[in-house]
């Protein structure tokens, strides 16, 4: 197994379940590999597999009650302001229906019933293939599976290194909702079924292509005998993207897949893929060469995770999680795909938790966290087409809800970009925030490449209308500030004077710390498109009179407009540090008492049990790196290791969110490079356990490229490729020298050690001490 060192997930024994399988996708078409022996399975999922249809759930009359809410806060009447809302401003239907599992490829391998010697399983992230090899009465059997975009199917190419000895059979199955399987040709079974009288209707078929034996459908099987290597390709389409068309497409799939050789559609599919996964890189310990850290590499991935928990330092296995983030993303969000929802595209539960649907009061948005970074930008494209979906339902949802123009969103929402009050509980569901904050992600977009003609017909439409409903919605309290409401501060509870707790307010520190940095983005961007000038002016007014950050009575930062104690102290949100991370108006270097009370808020909250889910866990080393404590970062990545993973190195909430492993990617980049408030740091929060290492390809806000090296913990070398004119901000611990292609360049040092110079679009920049 030593060749798949840092970029492979690699064990010794199958999955028990679906915790251990290892997951495969083109975007669109998932599996999750089991690896077993006997009777292997593939749990199969296709992205826009959904239960149901849209919905049209604005509570009727919303509008009214949604202003008398309003009103009953104001005048602190909190029980009944909630008990109205309970009734006035809640949907019906209450909840959106879930993603759902396509179903399972079953392989019934003949005569495979003793114990297999010699096993391994692994999945291997530079080339996004799984496989499986074991020797059984004196043969070795080996199989790889993976997911092409190029072809749109998944293969599973089975061999024996022994003529004649490859006999097993294949079927699918959707327990308990199976609607059968019918033969299309001798080597072909589909099957077919719908989730829901209003919802999608699916197919999915199997075909194999056998090297000498036979291959025959017996029942809804297809029979191999005897032959010497077998290639299954599985194909599967839906209403949601063909219509009516969508079992025709799937035969075609499956046509021209099986048309071209295993080896030929394994090349294609490699290559496409490393197009994308090899833009980055990162090792740590360039310089140790370690032969402890080459021997743990050798290690199985479960083994490695327990040496992790007993205490080891493993930076190889950080290496890991990082890769795995961006495999992960590569392989749930392509163009033309949906958005990567709470569990990527991979869910084995007709009913799973929270519906496995886009929960958008930071699990969505934390799933698009690596994408610009990460050298993925046309993996935030699904995102934006579901924003696009959204804000059809959601002028709307603001028109009839709230009597409001522009766009809004709640804390839901689905393949159909739903965009109502969706749920029961009022600690989550009536929070208008969720379009504002989803439009920022076209701001960073934006921010990381510099395309001004997507800013001015994709981005800047959507963020006004976002900006717009905020406007409208937002009303002005006894002291004159501008407040949203009624809104909550997601899923936390305040304890009141007189010992009664609340969930609905005005004005909580997320909501205007959304709103301030969406109204900032929109006059940056208006102001480069040199247009709007009286809705700008209308922000301007409006964020002169916005509450900032404020400092409560145990040092941290506020997060209702009153300094209430919470009920839980150790809640999972950290919802009054938006301003942090992701967002920038609080700084390290240019606010300082914020950053200190953001420090204290976090403090607190892991005081109290905090940091308990895994996106949380995420969410804080992405917290701590803004604040530069490397230590304390890298302390938070080693307990999401040691006790928030499961051994296929999927993050658990529990159970399994993978909104913790792109957090995770995320953090690990944020850790070695930051690119916020128009100024590059330069390893900003670099832990003592990676002395040496380096990265390349990282993507920066400003339309830079950074490769990095760094040897005893400071910085070796850095060179940044610019994308675009502008004036180039670097901040580092250690002084440096500019050069570009025609020798140094022309700096100029700021008041506050920052390094400036000129640079040009398609120039490299090479900065060494």
């Amino acid at each position: 197994m030593a060749e798949y060192r840092n970029n492979s997930l690699q064990y010794r024994k199958p999955a028990g379940s679906f915790n251990e399988a290892l997951p495969i996708g083109n975007g669109r078409l998932g599996g999750m590999v089991y690896g077993k022996v006997e009777q292997e399975k593939v749990q199969l999922n296709e992205d826009s597999v959904w239960y149901g249809g849209p919905k049209r759930a604005n509570q009727r009359n919303g509008g009214s009650y949604a202003a008398e809410v309003r009103d009953l806060l104001q005048q602190g009447r909190q029980q009944e302001a909630e008990h109205l809302a309970r009734m006035g401003m809640l949907s019906s239907p209450r909840y959106l229906h879930p993603y759902q599992p396509l179903g399972d490829l079953l392989l019934w391998m003949y005569d495979h019933r003793q114990n297999a010697e010699d096993y391994e399983r692994h999945l291997d992230l530079h080339e996004a293939v799984a496989g499986v090899s074991y020797r059984m009465n004196g043969v070795l059997y080996t199989r790889e599976y993976l997911s092409s975009a190029v072809d749109g199917v998944m293969a599973i190419r089975l061999e024996a290194d022994c003529p004649g000895r490859m006999t097993f059979s294949a079927q699918l199955m959707r327990r308990p909702f199976d609607q059968g399987s019918r033969a299309i040709d001798g080597r072909t079974v589909l099957m077919s079924g719908e989730c829901g009288t209003e919802g999608i209707k699916f197919y999915a078929g199997i075909r194999a292509v056998a090297e000498k034996g036979t291959v025959e459908v017996i029942g809804d099987f297809v029979s191999v005998k005897d032959a010497d290597a077998v290639t299954l390709y599985l194909a599967a389409e839906t209403s949601f993207y063909h219509g009516a068309r969508a079992e025709d497409e799937c035969l075609r799939r499956l046509e021209e897949a099986s048309a071209k050789p295993y080896a030929e559609l394994r090349s294609a599919h490699v290559k496409e893929y490393q197009e994308k996964f090899t833009r980055v890189s990162l090792t740590l310990g360039v310089e140790q060469g370690a032969s402890d850290s080459a021997e743990l590499a050798e290690r199985s991935t479960d083994e490695r995770l327990r040496l992790v928990a007993d205490g080891h330092e493993d930076p190889g296995l950080t290496e890991l999680l990082f890769h795995y983030g961006r495999y992960l993303l590569i392989s749930s969000s392509r163009p033309g795909t949906q958005a990567s929802n709470l569990q990527g595209i991979w869910n084995d539960s007709y009913t799973p938790p929270w519906e496995s649907k886009y929960t958008i009061n930071i699990n969505t948005q934390m799933n698009y966290w690596p994408a610009e970074v990460c050298h993925l930008p046309e993996c935030h494209e699904p995102l934006f087409d579901l924003i696009d979906r959204m804000s059809e339902n959601g002028r709307v949802t603001a028109r009839e809800l709230y009597g409001c123009e522009g766009f809004v969103a709640h804390h839901n929402t689905n393949i159909w970009g739903d965009a109502h009050v969706e749920g029961i509980f009022l600690s989550c569901s009536i929070w208008p925030m969720g379009a504002a904050w989803l439009s920022l992600h076209l701001w960073e977009h934006y921010r990381y490449g510099m395309n001004v003609d997507f800013l001015r017909t994709r981005a800047y439409p959507v963020m006004k209308e976002a900006a717009l409903f905020l406007l409208a919605y937002m009303t002005r309290d006894e002291q004159g500030r501008w407040l949203t409401g009624p809104s909550v501060s997601p899923e936390n509870t305040f304890i009141l004077p007189d010992g009664g707790k609340g969930n609905l307010c005005l004005g909580p520190a997320m909501d205007s710390q959304i709103t301030a940095a969406l109204f900032r983005a929109c006059l940056q961007a208006a102001e480069l498109l040199e247009t709007d000038s009286a809705f700008c002016e209308r922000l301007r007014r409006t964020l002169n009179g916005m509450p900032q950050p404020s400092i409560g009575k145990h040092g941290q930062i506020m997060e209702w407009i009153e300094d209430y104690e919470e009920a839980e102290p150790g809640h999972r949100h950290i919802s009054q540090l938006f301003a942090l991370y992701p967002g920038e108006e609080i700084d390290f270097h240019e606010t300082k008492k914020w950053a200190e009370a953001a420090e204290r808020t976090l403090e607190r909250r892991l005081a109290n049990g905090g940091g308990h889910t895994g996106w949380s866990k995420a969410w804080i080393i992405n917290l701590y790196a803004r604040l530069h404590d490397g230590e304390r970062a890298h302390q938070h990545l080693k307990e999401l290791l040691q006790a928030s993973v499961y051994t296929n190195l999927l993050v658990r909430h529990p159970p399994f969110q993978i909104d913790g492993n792109f957090g995770a990617t995320a953090a690990v980049a944020e850790m070695i490079v930051q690119s916020h408030r128009d100024v590059i740091t330069l390893l900003p929060a670099l832990p003592q356990a990676w002395p040496d290492g380096k990265a390349t390809g990282l993507r920066l806000r400003g339309g830079y490229t950074l490769d990095i090296s760094w040897q005893g913990g400071k910085l070796k070398e850095a060179l940044l490729r610019a994308s675009a004119d502008g004036e180039c901000r670097v901040r580092s611990s250690c002084s440096f020298t500019v050069a570009d292609e025609d020798g140094e360049a022309e700096t100029s040092l700021r008041g506050d050690g920052v390094i400036c110079f000129p640079a040009l679009a398609g120039r490299s920049y090479r900065l060494s001490l």
